[in-house]
């Protein structure tokens, strides 16, 4: 059973912070430390359950959604190297359904008619570790895996020992190419590998043994000893590349095919669709082959064929526009609920967590679930001791689907009226499921999880600054609030008395916060953890405010403007609330960010100790006015609206153009309107256009604002 979307932006937002603390944990586990915790159905059920809610509440959309971001940062052991094009991850597709929608987006995106050839390739995805090739003149000079996307590891030693991977290529391939593939292990070649770890142990019972072949390659290739990785049965399959001097091939299975025959390997079962229904047939025939396989695979990967197209649709977040991943069915498991914990976010928010007897589903231990909120407890009807069935795969994942045992009599489950950390009250605000502990700063909870939220890697990402060390500075008294950090190093010679500190680990933490003392101003905002203020929204925000006092001076006019909108006489409450709500939505001005937004800024600022805190940081930090990269043109810093037909690109298209040039698209014309872009069928935006007295121009004269600035 799917569960239900969030009622509320609070409520949805609340998840969304969540999600993102818990895949950023499993991309590390996985991607950093070759040990994940759960399965790729659990996995892909997480980024699922987020897309869903992004898509219901766009404006909620965070800056450190998984949905933009790839991997995770690379692990300390090896040199860092930039990618020069990213390394970029898959949307996914759980369903017959998904392909042809997303078909069907690629068909509305390039405006395409009934009879344009929708052709693509398909193929099995290897679940491997991703791997760049670097060739130039020819010759091997890099290997690097993805980290997070734009920066991974220098793996060039490991990747010579493996015997799919050439060191050279024929003449006639380009000077300049990067293949892109997966490192993987064959699933025979992991059991002798795993019987051999046993047999050379001294004590058998203590003998490290890899959970499973992708680990394995993992480990292998990130090896700092390359004769630890020659040793390891380790292969490749290209599935495409990255910077090029120039391409073979017009289409994604041409330049595959010349990758083959240069001598590198691609997957035998990589095949050319000419629609989506030939490619719907290959994955089911993966999938029945999918145990008698080599390698182990968890889907398809489909990508439109045409390259032209591919340039044209280009990238959104982390992923393509132009191919997906269709991947496998997932399982269920049954087990026993021994206890349900509650957990206090930074935000209070309890959250209720299953506690699980461990159940084995596909190779990963479970022990936990969410049980999101007291609804969903009243839903399943769940009590300890009940046995339960697990969903791997669904909206959230590891989550409980049924109450096996719901007759059984048993005491019911009640969810805490108090705070299980400060004993302050719990309570749900009006509208809300939530439940919330009251006590914001004075909850050790909230307080060690805001500051944690505040360091974090998405904030301001001071090194050294973990959750250890703030707990031990919490109770030293010496911080309480995100301004205390920038006020360390008057216990400089405190913390040398301390047991674990020495003075370089010290010097390197005081030097790292200095380092953060003119930090990015979105960073900054979305660190100090305002409700429904995520890290996407932050920058939303900051490239129409462009500094942190603009900002502040927009929350005290919505303060202003909703102390000075009253109801009308007879005006029903529910109406007067969607008024209020739309001014505040036009007075911000910027596109996807809501009244929901403007509110809690309001609400942040009309709170005393906030403005205190705000401005005892700020006296700390100096963050310089927010500034947006993109081709410089005439339209830069511009607002825009498009209206009408447009016949030779998609909005979503023209929208891309856009952001591309440093401009924004807004979805109506209001008096912070500088240009607007009209079709045929224009009606009353372009109509509000000419009494406002703005610039209007015709789709030919977009398509020559774009040529200008892109050359």
């Amino acid at each position: 059973m799917t569960a239900p979307l969030p009622e509320t932006p609070e409520i949805a937002a609340a998840e969304l912070e969540r999600l993102a603390a818990e895949i950023a944990r499993h991309n590390r586990l996985y991607h950093t430390e070759d040990s994940p915790e759960i399965t790729d159905a659990d996995y892909d059920a997480l980024m699922r359950r987020n897309a869903a809610i992004e898509a219901a509440y766009p404006d909620l959309v965070r800056a450190d959604s998984p949905a933009r971001l790839v991997g995770a940062a690379p692990a300390g052991n090896l040199a860092k190297v930039p990618h020069a094009r990213p390394m970029y991850s898959l949307d996914n597709a759980f369903s017959d359904s998904d392909v042809i929608e997303f078909v069907l987006r690629v068909r509305r995106f390039l405006s395409l008619g009934e009879s344009d050839r929708v052709a693509l390739t398909a193929e099995p995805k290897i679940d491997g570790l991703s791997c760049s090739l670097r060739y130039e003149n020819r010759r091997l000079v890099l290997a690097a895996t993805r980290g997070d996307g734009q920066v991974g590891e220098d793996v060039t030693a490991n990747a010579r020992t493996i015997a799919d991977i050439p060191w050279t290529l024929p003449e006639g391939a380009p000077d300049l190419f990067e293949v892109r593939g997966e490192v993987y292990m064959a699933k025979d070649d992991f059991a002798a590998l795993n019987a051999r770890l046993l047999a050379e142990a001294p004590d058998p019972e203590k003998a490290r043994q890899f959970a499973n072949p992708r680990n394995a390659a993992a480990g292998s290739l990130r090896q700092k000893d390359a004769e630890v990785a020659r040793a390891r049965p380790l292969r490749f399959l290209a599935h495409g590349w990255g910077e090029v001097a120039s391409l073979p091939a017009e289409t994604q299975f041409g330049v595959m095919e010349a990758i083959r025959d240069w001598g590198i390997p691609v997957s035998p079962l990589l095949v050319e669709c000419v629609q989506v229904e030939p490619a719907l047939a290959h994955y089911r025939r993966i999938e029945k082959q999918r145990a008698d396989l080599p390698f182990d695979i968890d889907g398809v990967v489909y990508k439109l064929d045409r390259l032209d197209w591919q340039a044209r649709l280009g990238f959104v977040g982390r992923a393509p526009r132009w191919a997906i991943a269709h991947k496998f069915p997932a399982e269920r498991a049954e087990t026993t609920l021994n206890d349900i914990e509650i957990q206090v976010g930074r935000t209070g928010k309890l959250t209720p967590v299953a506690k699980l007897e461990p159940v084995t589903v596909g190779g990963v231990v479970v022990r936990n679930a969410t049980l999101h909120n007291a609804d969903e407890i009243a839903r399943l009807g769940v009590r300890p001791g009940d046995r339960v069935v697990l969903q791997r795969a669904g909206d959230v994942i590891p989550q409980i689907v049924e109450n096996l045992t719901r007759a059984v009599e048993r005491p019911d489950w009640n969810f805490p009226a108090r705070c299980p950390i400060c004993d302050s009250e719990a309570v749900a605000e009006e509208g809300e499921v939530d439940v919330r502990c009251t006590g914001g700063l004075i909850c050790p909870a909230q307080r060690l999880e805001r500051l944690k939220h505040f360091v974090s890697r998405g904030a301001l990402d001071i090194e050294g600054l973990g959750e250890k060390t703030l707990i031990e500075f919490l109770e030293l008294g010496w911080i309480a609030e995100p301004a205390d950090i920038f006020r360390l190093s008057p216990h400089r010679e405190a913390l040398l008395g301390r047991e674990g500190w020495k003075e370089k680990s010290v010097d390197n933490l005081l030097e790292a916060i200095e380092a953060k003392r003119t930090p990015d101003a979105a960073r900054l905002l979305f660190g100090l953890g305002i409700r429904h203020i995520g890290a996407v929204t932050a920058r939303d925000l900051l490239k129409r405010y462009v500094t942190l006092p603009g900002l502040q001076t927009l929350a005290d006019e919505i303060i202003a403007l909703r102390a000075g909108l009253s109801p009308a006489i007879g005006e029903e409450p529910q109406k007067f609330q969607a008024r209020l709500d739309k001014a505040i939505a036009e007075y911000i001005g910027v596109e996807n960010v809501g009244a929901a937004v403007g509110h809690a800024l309001a609400d942040f600022f009309h709170e005393p100790h906030n403005r205190a805190a705000w401005s005892d940081l700020l006296d700390e930090v100096a963050p310089p006015p927010f500034v947006v990269e993109a081709l410089a043109s005439e339209v830069t810093g511009m607002t825009l609206v498009f209206t009408g037909s447009l016949e030779s690109l998609s909005r979503d298209e023209a929208k891309a153009q856009a952001e591309s040039l440093g401009a924004r698209v807004a979805g109506s014309v209001s008096a912070k309107t500088d240009l607007v872009i009209a079709g045929p069928g224009a009606g009353s935006k372009l109509k509000k256009a000419a009494d406002l007295g703005i610039r209007v121009i015709s789709e030919r004269d977009w398509a020559d604002i774009v040529a200008a600035a892109t050359g």
